[in-house]
């Protein structure tokens, strides 16, 4: 049997460090991984792309299409859409505003992670999700 295809990773963030900083660990563990500036890129790419899992910012600067993206918005258009309603969500951001968390899961995020990242521990949550329990190749 052949080996499987790499695993594919949504990542959302407004901040481009965070997206390369994240897109390099997360390629370098064995994934295919996907970026997204906005909400509406994310709606986008989740619909071309049918990723695995997604890793999602909260916060995002007012688009000027008028559109309040925020990180909760964009997993209730994720709810919506066939190709990721139930792809695992994961949570990355540096607010630390009081209930955020509780707010997320209740929102349906798998887990929640605040800048800075613990990469290690990010990546032991996203080889859960996915079942990859051998590590990186």
């Amino acid at each position: 049997m052949s080996a499987q295809p790499a695993k594919k990773i949504l990542v959302v963030d407004d901040n481009k460090i965070i997206l390369k900083t994240v897109s390099l660990k997360l390629q370098g563990a064995g994934y295919q991984v996907v970026t997204a500036m906005d909400g509406a890129e994310a709606v986008a790419a989740a619909r071309r792309e049918a990723p695995d899992l997604v890793m999602l910012d909260i916060s995002f600067p007012p688009d000027v299409g008028g559109v309040e993206w925020d990180g909760f918005r964009i997993m209730e258009w994720f709810h919506r859409l066939e190709s990721v309603k139930k792809t695992p969500v994961i949570i990355i951001t540096g607010g630390q505003e009081v209930g955020l968390k509780q707010r997320a899961v209740s929102s349906g995020a798998l887990a929640f992670f605040n800048k800075p990242i613990d990469h290690d521990d990010l990546l032991k949550v996203i080889r859960s999700a996915l079942g990859d329990h051998a590590g990186p190749a």
